[in-house]
């Protein structure tokens, strides 16, 4: 059974950090990329970050890429086949689901992902 479970969210004040971790298993972590993709109040679900298990490179979607850049860093421990967002210098607007996503593709070539997780709410207060 393929399984995607992400952990550490939470309530956090502006400014503070927390890394949200997404557990995989059930597939060969090493053939997919793994994405963290969020969803605010009223809006869609759009990208944020992505890694291509791999080679651990790691790319940020278009439309999120200039507001999380230098923020938020992707990374991987293959040997537990989990993926982590570390998030620092938090906004209220960062405040939505986080969700983690896995497609056997690379980064770049993301479609709708194959395998998602249930989410984890980030609240960040001002």
């Amino acid at each position: 059974e393929v399984q995607l479970v992400e952990s550490g969210g939470g309530l956090v004040q502006a400014g503070g950090s927390l890394r949200l971790s997404c557990a995989a298993s059930g597939f060969t972590f090493d053939d997919y990329a793994i994405g963290w993709f969020r969803q605010a109040p009223g809006k869609e679900r759009e990208g944020v970050s992505c890694i291509n298990s791999s080679d651990d490179s790691t790319y940020y979607f278009t439309h999120y890429a200039d507001s999380v850049k230098g923020r938020f860093t992707i990374s991987s421990d293959n040997a537990k086949n989990t993926v982590y967002l570390q998030m620092n210098s938090l906004k209220p607007e960062d405040t939505a689901v986080y969700y983690c996503a896995a497609e056997r593709t690379t980064c770049t070539g993301w479609g709708k992902g194959d395998y998602w997780g249930q989410g984890t709410q980030v609240t960040v207060s001002s």
